[in-house]
């Protein structure tokens, strides 16, 4: 991890988290790094009142962040696009994000790693104001949490079982998906019908036409005849790891098509994968009760990229999985 030379950053960082509590982290909140308790969200604030906020979430990898610059630029065109004014240039954005990163690594396990995210809303509901009135400019927090290693171990071992949810995606007519912003509603009401039919499956939701689209965070890979498909980036947000699984397939010559790809591709694919920024890559083992493949978790394919992906970042995150399955 690159660490900030700037001395105001250092001072900032210090001044701010003096009421810091023994292994709790900081976060950046409106100018100041301050402890995480401190970071206190009006009631009236646009984000949590309404949804009027976007976020990115990067990840690290041996403590080493990834790909921050390519997060940003996707969380910058989130911004513009909801037009809201962050107050800072995404090179700013990104030196405080490792500023912040750099403050809580102390506090982080030599196998464990974190989530960097950057939250921005259009701010604090002016009272007595009209709707459009803020009361100040945006909200910033910059944060870090514990990826959930643990928990998601499990994955790699026997693979993803995806579960179809009746309810659709909001379509690109209605608000764009590639923005990626607070209001997961959507998402989350998907994903509970998919956990009350099994609470350790991830939902992929179909849009509104019938194709597969996307879930809370995760994109959908389909492998066929050594042909990997993924839906058209216009009706889900375009993942940084979706992009490097794309990368990758032409490292290691693995044709790749962006399609409309519906129940009947999912069922009959060789391969079936998902992406997301804590998970990488990790296959899927059956979808709506269908078994993909032979049922293994990862098939040749999958495994090739899931290897690419280690090489690219130097670092064995399947490893850092399957580990805490021996804990």
């Amino acid at each position: 991890m690159t660490s900030l030379s700037a001395e105001t950053g250092s001072a900032e960082t210090e001044a701010g988290a003096s009421g810091r509590k023994p292994g709790e982290r900081v976060a950046y909140f409106n100018g100041a790094i301050v402890p995480e308790s401190e970071v206190r969200v009006p009631f009236r604030d646009r984000g949590f009142k309404y949804g009027d906020a976007v976020f990115d979430m990067t990840r690290t990898f041996g403590h080493r962040i990834f790909k921050i610059e390519e997060h940003i630029a996707r969380f910058y065109n989130s911004l513009k696009y909801v037009q809201i004014d962050p107050g800072m240039t995404q090179k700013e954005m990104v030196a405080h994000s490792e500023e912040v990163l750099e403050a809580n690594l102390p506090l982080l396990g030599p196998d464990d790693d974190y989530w960097v995210g950057q939250r921005v809303s259009r701010g604090v509901d002016l009272v007595g104001g009209d709707m459009w009135e803020t009361a100040g400019g945006s909200s910033v927090i910059i944060e870090c949490a514990p990826l959930p290693l643990k928990p998601r171990a499990r994955l790699y071992r026997d693979g993803i079982d995806v579960w179809i949810p009746a309810i659709r995606r909001t379509p690109p007519e209605s608000l764009s998906p590639r923005a990626k912003s607070h209001n997961y509603l959507n998402l989350i009401m998907a994903d509970n019908e998919a956990k009350a039919h099994d609470p350790e499956s991830w939902a992929i939701l179909l849009d509104t036409r019938g194709f597969l689209s996307e879930g809370i965070g995760s994109n959908i890979f389909t492998i066929k005849d050594g042909v990997m498909y993924t839906p058209h980036p216009q009706y889900v947000l375009g993942g940084i790891s979706r992009e490097t699984a794309i990368e990758l397939a032409a490292k290691i010559d693995v044709p790749v098509v962006e399609k409309d790809i519906d129940m009947f591709d999912a069922t009959t694919a060789d391969e079936v994968f998902l992406t997301s920024t804590s998970l990488c890559i990790c296959g899927v083992r059956s979808v709506q009760g269908n078994q993909i493949g032979d049922g293994s978790p990862h098939g040749p394919i999958t495994r090739a990229l899931m290897d690419a992906y280690a090489e690219l970042v130097k670092y064995d995150w399947m490893g850092q999985y399957l580990k805490r399955l021996e804990e």
